[in-house]
Order: structure tokens, then C-alpha cells, then sequence
């Protein structure tokens, strides 16, 4: 009986080694997550004697303690890999696999590069269901024959999680609920199908298992668990890089999904434009990724209204419009890389703690934003195009009164504008305080221009600026008028040798001394007098002007009784305006008497200017000296003007 027993288990062992024979052209590895010896004669010190891996077997399995060796397989073992299956050894596999049974060490299988057919597949999954093994991942899958309807077998299964990815159909024509009805039913927590070009799966015939499903990069669309009931454990979904449109159609699929936390849509085809269409989200909803779709500003109006953590990153937003959204729960938004030129207010996000709003057009960021936002702990707000500017100053310094709060700082905080300033970090940036405040710049400017003006007011009074100005408006008038009335060549020909300018004070000296003198001695000599050369009937100052103008010099008696007498004023002002807009030397002053400095006025400037850097002839007391003042005096006048004979003054026939 003994003997029986011992041929029995031998032939056991050999039908097992048997079985591994097969895989010796096989890629086959086996992970020991428990590299402990069933028996204690073996050291624990990492030598040969230790088994790692079924290809150790191998080289051991001509030793007396065969038995031994399959042993450790069933015990130590607890994730086994293998590649390359076919049609040809599928069968070998699913022998291999009958052995682990329920209560084995065997949890963890992955199969690579699988080409069978649908009958040897779904025998494979079959007999995986109901072995030790809890969780199940094939790679690289190739279908070869026709799908066919399978009566798969869930009930006492260990399975937890099955992870299929890059499945290849090659039949073409076959009943969709076939292929996915084996996996919509599955009974187990995990599922995840991706890489697979599949476009469709099924609602689970009952209420499912599932707690979270996967279907990563397929070509799933908006028409996916619609009015579908069944998934009411379902806490995490990932429909990542699909083809999912409609916004509205993906919050009504998940409305019967009461227990869904987690939904991740990024990478698909999703718009909404806000045309009076209600959204209908899960209220479990807590997590909700749609970045890298197409949406827009009215995305706000079709959101869950328990969410708390939101991605939008990579989309078309511009705005994010005050009153139109109200997530009370929002905890972290992402709007990097979209069209915001502002930061967003917390209007509608009263919860808000991160914000993240990198890489979109903001080039000042409101300053408002951490008053309307008390919650924020983090701003990430860098690689902006930020405008250095008084404004962009402000928001740096509420940014540090409220407790430094921006993420990236301050590498990726950068000017971008204006072009001198391209470059500079914001933390070198500073404007003086007079720049950027407002108020204390117009009160400046204000109190300038009220200075400004004050010194304008103040020359204006002391340098009789007013009386310049009408003066020069007379002879603007004067001149136009006589530039009409007269023909050019008269208006420019001299009938007088001098025009004198005197005060009536003066009178006395002119009339007996400098009129005598002139007229009546050598030179023949003609004065232009105002009591007898003035028109009738033309104002004073256009008399003057007129003298002055056909007149060759301008004599100027000047006195103390000069600097007192107005029309000596405009006599002088208009002689010096002939100066300069003829550039002629026709001045000649006369100083009657000394005038002391503080007796000229102060609009009397001109004067003041023409006696520093003019030379003037003083009329002598000494009686001696007067031959040689009135020799000087023709030299300076030195003209010969025609006579109304035809000769010239001082000429005979």
C-alpha cells in the first residue's frame, strides 16, 4: 500500500514537470515575493540552494526530492509572467494552469504577446477565474477566429483586478454583445481594457461589482453607459484620450453612478457651448479631470456642484464670468494653459485653496485677487507674459503681505514686456513709490503746475509781459495795416536821418541843444520830431512806428526822466524790435543824466540790457567837451538822404 501511494505521487510529479517541459522555448520568469524555504535545511543567506525562479527547478528536477520542488511551486510562488502563447501551446497553459487552485501562493499572472483563438482565450479567462489568482493582466492580445457567444462561468472566483491592453480583433463581422458581455459582467472591483481601438461596451445585466474601470485610449464615444444603472459601486472612472463630444451626454452618463468619486475625460473631443442644456452630474462626484478637450468659457455652466478638485487644463477658456458658476466645494482648479488675461475671482469658489494658472495671457494680474480669494494657499501664476508696470508692482506687494503664496518663485515669474525690461525676473523689478501711486502723482503734478504757475504769474507782473504782448500786437497791426495801404518801395524809403525818443522833462535840452546842433550845423541833418512829424489823425503808437521806420537811427535821450515815461517805453520797445528783426545797428543813446539802477524798472529789462553791452555817448558838463560830443554824434548817424530837389543831403548842383 505504501509502495502504491509512492508511485502514485511520483506519477504526479512527473505529469507536473511535464507540463513545464513545454515552456523550455517559452520567455518564462517567475517573481518569489517570499523567498522563504519550505524546509529549514535550507540557508537563508542567498546561496545556490535557494530557489528563485522555475528555471532553477529545471536544472534540479533529475534530484530525489522532486516532489519537493513542485511544493515550492504551489508555496512560494506568487507572481508568475509568460510570453509568447499560441495555439500551438495554449493548451499546455491552461494545464498549467489548473494546477493552482484555489488556496495556492499564486496571486499575480501576466500573459504577453497572446495569439489564439476566442475559444482558447475564454478558456484561458475561464480557467484563470477560478484558480488562485487575484489579479490577471494580459499584453499584446491578437484574436485569430471568429467571436462567438460563451457561456463564461463568474461564480467562485478570487479575482480582484484584470488589466488588458492592446487587444487586436481580427474578425471583422461578429455580435458586439459577445465580446463585450463576458467583460461588462465580470464580477470583480478592478477593470481596466486600454490601447484597444474598442468603441463600445455594454451596461453590466445586474448591478456590478465594479469599482473601477479603465478604458484608457480607445475610441469610446458619447453613446457609452447611457441610462445605465447597473454601476452603482463604481467609485473611479478613466476615459482618457477617447472620443467623447458632448459635455452634457458624459454628466448624464454618470447620473446614475451613485457612488462615483473620480472622472477623468482629458484628452478627448469635449465642448459645450451653454445653449440651455442642463447638466446632470452624480452628486458623489468629488474629482473631475477635462483638461486637453475644447471647451470653453461655458464650461462653468455645466459642472458638478459638489466637486473639489477640477482640471482644466489646456482648453479654450478666456474668462471665467462672475455669478455663473457656484462650486461651494471647489478646492483646486486648474486653468493653466488657456486664454485667461486675469486671475479668476473666488465669487463662485468660496472653498478655493490651489489655483494653478500658468502659460495663458495674463500681463497683470488683478490686484483684488487675494481679497476675493482668502482661501488660496498656493498660486501657481508663473510663465505668464507679464507687463512690468505699477500695477503688476501692486499685485507683487499683496502677494507678500498676504504670506507669499506663489508656486515657482521667482524662476518663473519673468517681464515680458515692456521689450527693455524682457527678461527680468519680478523680483528685481521696482518702480518708486511717485510712479505708481496715483493720487500722491496728481497731488505732485498739481502742486508743479500750481508752482508753474505762480512763477509764470510772478515774471509775468515783475517783467510787465502783458505789456509786451499788447505791444507787440500793435505793431503786428500796425505793420499789416501800412503793408496794404502803401506801395513797398515807399513803405521801405528813409526821409529821416534820426527819430528821437525823449521824455518831455528832457524837452528843454532837445529842442535848445541837440535840435540846433544838428539840424543847423554841418551834415545837414533831418530829425524826426513828434510835435512835428506826427500825422493827424493816426494813434500815438502807429506815429511812432511809423517814424521809427523811415527813420535810419533811433536817438534816445535817456535820463531819469525816461525810465518814468510810458511812450518813452514803446518808443524804446519798438526801436529794439527793429534792431532785431532788421539786424541793423541803428540805436544811439544818450545819456543826459546818470540813472542810478534801482530807478529802472523792472520791465524796463531791454534798457537794462542795451546800457551792459551798448556803448552810449554821454552829454559833458564841461562846455569844452561839447564840440567833440556833437562830432561824435554825426558819425553816428554818417547817411546822405535825398532831398526833395533830387540831391543828396549836403550836395550842391
Amino acid at each position: 500500500m505504501l509502495e502504491n501511494t509512492r508511485s502514485l505521487r511520483n506519477v504526479f510529479v512527473y505529469k507536473c514537470l511535464f507540463a513545464l517541459t513545454f515552456w523550455n522555448h517559452v520567455s518564462l520568469s517567475v517573481e518569489n515575493k517570499l523567498l522563504k524555504p519550505v524546509s529549514n535545511n535550507f540557508p537563508e543567506d542567498g546561496s545556490d540552494q535557494k530557489f528563485n525562479s522555475l528555471p532553477l527547478l529545471y536544472t534540479n528536477r533529475h534530484q530525489s526530492r522532486a516532489s519537493f520542488e513542485w511544493v515550492v511551486i504551489q508555496n512560494t510562488t506568487e507572481s508568475l509572467s509568460l510570453s509568447e502563447i499560441t495555439n500551438d501551446n495554449v493548451k499546455k497553459l491552461i494545464a498549467l494552469l489548473s494546477n493552482f487552485r484555489q488556496g495556492s501562493r499564486l496571486q499575480n499572472l501576466t500573459l504577453t504577446n497572446v495569439s489564439v483563438d476566442w475559444s482558447a482565450l475564454m478558456e484561458v479567462f475561464q480557467t484563470v477565474w477560478h484558480s488562485s489568482i487575484e489579479y490577471f493582466s494580459v499584453n499584446r492580445v491578437t484574436q485569430l477566429s471568429d467571436i462567438e457567444s460563451y457561456d463564461f462561468d463568474y461564480s467562485g472566483t478570487s479575482m480582484k483586478a484584470l488589466t488588458v491592453k492592446k487587444i487586436l480583433i481580427t474578425d471583422l463581422y461578429f455580435i458586439q454583445d459577445d465580446l463585450y458581455r463576458i467583460f461588462a459582467d465580470m464580477n470583480i472591483a478592478v477593470m481596466t481594457i486600454a490601447e484597444s481601438e474598442m468603441i463600445h461596451m455594454l451596461c453590466p445585466s445586474s448591478d456590478s461589482p465594479f469599482r473601477y474601470l479603465s478604458f484608457l485610449k480607445n475610441d469610446l464615444t458619447d453613446f457609452l453607459f447611457q441610462n445605465c444603472d447597473k454601476l452603482i459601486h463604481l467609485e473611479t472612472l478613466i476615459l482618457q484620450e477617447n472620443k467623447f463630444e458632448s459635455l452634457p451626454k458624459v454628466s448624464s452618463m454618470t447620473s446614475h453612478m451613485k457612488s462615483l468619486k473620480y472622472l477623468d475625460m482629458s484628452n478627448n473631443l469635449l465642448r459645450h457651448d451653454g445653449a440651455d442644456v442642463q447638466c446632470q452630474w452624480a452628486e458623489s462626484l468629488t474629482e473631475l479631470d477635462l483638461s486637453s478637450n475644447q471647451l470653453a468659457d461655458a464650461v462653468f455652466e455645466c459642472l458638478p456642484v459638489n466637486i473639489k478638485k477640477l482640471d482644466l487644463q489646456n482648453n479654450q477658456i478666456g474668462s471665467v464670468a462672475k455669478g455663473v458658476a457656484d462650486l461651494k466645494s471647489l478646492e483646486e482648479l486648474n486653468l493653466a494653459s488657456n486664454r485667461l488675461a486675469d486671475l479668476p475671482g473666488c465669487s463662485g469658489f468660496p472653498s478655493l485653496q490651489f489655483l494653478n494658472i500658468e502659460m495663458n495671457s495674463i500681463l497683470t494680474p488683478s490686484a483684488d485677487f487675494f481679497q476675493s480669494c482668502p482661501r488660496v494657499r498656493e498660486l501657481q501664476a508663473g510663465h505668464n507674459p507679464f507687463k512690468c508696470s505699477c500695477e503688476l508692482q501692486d499685485f507683487m506687494r499683496l502677494e507678500r503681505q498676504a504670506g507669499g503664496k506663489l508656486f515657482g518663485w521667482p524662476s518663473a515669474y519673468v517681464c515680458e514686456y515692456p521689450e527693455g525690461l524682457r527678461g527680468t525676473e519680478l523680483k528685481d523689478f521696482h518702480l518708486s513709490p511717485l510712479a505708481c501711486n496715483t493720487t500722491l502723482l496728481l497731488v505732485t503734478a498739481l502742486l508743479l503746475t500750481l508752482v508753474l504757475v505762480a512763477v509764470v504769474a510772478f515774471l509775468c507782473i515783475y517783467l510787465d509781459v502783458p505789456w509786451y504782448v499788447r505791444m507787440t500786437w500793435q505793431w503786428t497791426q500796425t505793420k499789416r495795416r501800412a503793408w496794404h495801404s502803401q506801395p513797398k518801395e515807399q513803405e521801405a524809403a528813409l526821409q529821416f536821418h534820426a527819430f528821437i525818443s525823449y521824455s518831455e522833462r528832457d524837452a528843454p535840452w532837445v529842442k535848445n541843444e541837440l535840435i540846433p546842433n544838428l539840424e543847423k550845423g554841418e551834415g545837414c541833418v533831418q530829425l524826426c520830431q513828434h510835435e512835428r512829424n506826427f500825422i493827424p489823425g493816426k494813434s500815438i503808437v502807429e506815429n511812432i512806428i511809423n517814424c521809427i521806420e523811415k527813420s535810419y537811427k533811433s536817438i534816445f535821450v535817456l535820463s531819469p526822466n525816461f525810465v518814468q515815461s510810458e511812450w518813452c517805453h514803446y518808443e524804446l520797445y519798438f526801436a529794439h524790435h527793429k534792431l532785431f528783426s532788421e539786424n541793423s545797428n541803428s540805436l544811439i543813446l544818450i545819456l543826459l543824466e546818470p540813472i542810478p539802477p534801482y530807478v529802472i524798472p523792472a520791465r524796463y529789462h531791454k534798457l537794462k540790457a542795451l546800457m551792459a553791452k551798448r556803448t552810449y555817448l554821454e552829454w559833458p558838463k564841461e562846455r569844452s567837451k561839447h564840440a567833440l560830443f556833437w562830432a561824435n554824434l554825426r558819425a553816428a548817424i554818417n547817411i546822405n538822404l535825398p532831398t526833395p530837389d533830387g540831391n543828396r543831403c549836403g550836395e550842391t548842383d
